[in-house]
């Protein structure tokens, strides 16, 4: 299968900028894969789609504010450095700009020296390893410095960077936010506990990579990044429960969905535990726990589109894709959302 099979042309208006000012007034297209039936609807509205019994899956990673801005020693020159992962207690992966700058061995300071990195090694794709030195808690020096790490093509300034957090976001480490999860408030949320819809929550922290077209021609040569994940006892049980009771799981994100697939055993029970996955998902991927999927629309090209694909159908989605932009749909982090049902 070739990478450009799931590319399409979308005008640029259409990629949104800032977030609403009410999460929960995105629109929503609702599709029925086996009917290959499409509505128009609020997000306000995915109450109704979910039933007494049903779990709702979510992801509560926090973004970091990963973006760093710092110069080497003596020199007045800035460098961004993007912190994508952490690989060792003070190793984080990083993109560094311009890369060309630091070499291995290479010293770099931010904050007038709060905190400063050592270049263990680059990576294969240009990645650089920095361990990181400072005194006092990591995360509360990120937020004293850093900057929330936006995707590329926002390209207007965010006032408030926990629009670009999940309401429910609790556990620190991700580069990107879940976007699918952004859609909902605490009310919402509520509403659809109170229906009798079980709320489960698990954290996989977000790469960079899960939004970057893939480059290669043919899909199987493509090299998938690693996550780290975790999910607890009692947010297994609740699945478990879930499932043997003939509920569905509605999974929230490529990231829950991606999760939830690793941890999945072949019939469609997971256990309790943490770890990295690397799953790729792509049309004729056979899913053994997720049955409905609350997601955003992505990048052309992206792994992302593939995992989607092998949801609800390749063809069944470029269709939606097409009808989402021809109705004006908002795409991408800050933009409307779909349900697959």
């Amino acid at each position: 299968m070739k990478t450009s099979e799931f590319y399409y042309d979308l005008p640029q208006e259409l990629i949104a900028q800032h977030p609403l000012e009410d999460r929960t007034s995105s629109r929503l297209l609702v599709l029925d894969r086996e009917e290959e039936r499409i509505e128009h609807k609020n997000f306000a509205n995915i109450i109704d789609h979910l039933n007494p019994g049903d779990a709702v899956v979510l992801n509560d990673s926090r973004v970091l504010p990963a973006r760093l801005f710092g110069n080497r020693p003596g020199k007045e020159e800035k460098l961004e450095v993007l912190l994508l992962k952490r690989t060792e207690k003070n190793i984080w992966e990083c993109l560094v700009r311009p890369g060309k700058k630091m070499k291995a061995g290479g010293k770099i300071e931010f904050g007038g020296g709060i905190l400063k990195g050592t270049v263990l090694r680059i990576g294969e794709d240009g990645t650089r390893f920095i361990e990181f030195m400072f005194e006092g808690i990591f995360e509360e020096i990120l937020d004293q410095l850093g900057e929330m790490p936006l995707p590329p093509y926002i390209t207007e300034k965010l006032e408030d960077g926990e629009r670009y957090q999940t309401v429910y976001s609790k556990n620190p480490g991700s580069a990107a936010a879940p976007t699918a999860g952004l859609h909902f408030d605490k009310k919402l949320i509520e509403k659809i506990s109170d229906k009798g819809v079980k709320i489960v929550y698990l954290t996989l922290h977000v790469g960079l990579g899960t939004f970057r077209p893939v480059k290669v021609e043919d899909i199987n040569d493509h090299i998938m990044h690693s996550e780290y994940y975790q999910i607890s006892h009692e947010a297994a049980e609740a699945i478990n429960g879930v499932k043997a009771a003939g509920g569905k799981i509605i999974s929230v994100g490529t990231t829950s969905t991606r999760t939830l697939e690793t941890i999945a055993d072949e019939n469609g029970m997971v256990s309790a535990g943490s770890g990295w996955t690397d799953i790729f998902i792509y049309p004729g991927y056979k899913f053994r726990l997720v049955d409905g999927l609350i997601t955003n629309f992505h990048l052309p090209e992206s792994t992302l589109m593939m995992l989607v694909s092998a949801f609800a159908g390749k063809e069944t989605i470029m269709n939606a894709y097409k009808e989402a932009i021809e109705n004006r749909y908002r795409f991408f982090s800050f933009g409307d959302s779909m349900f697959i049902k």
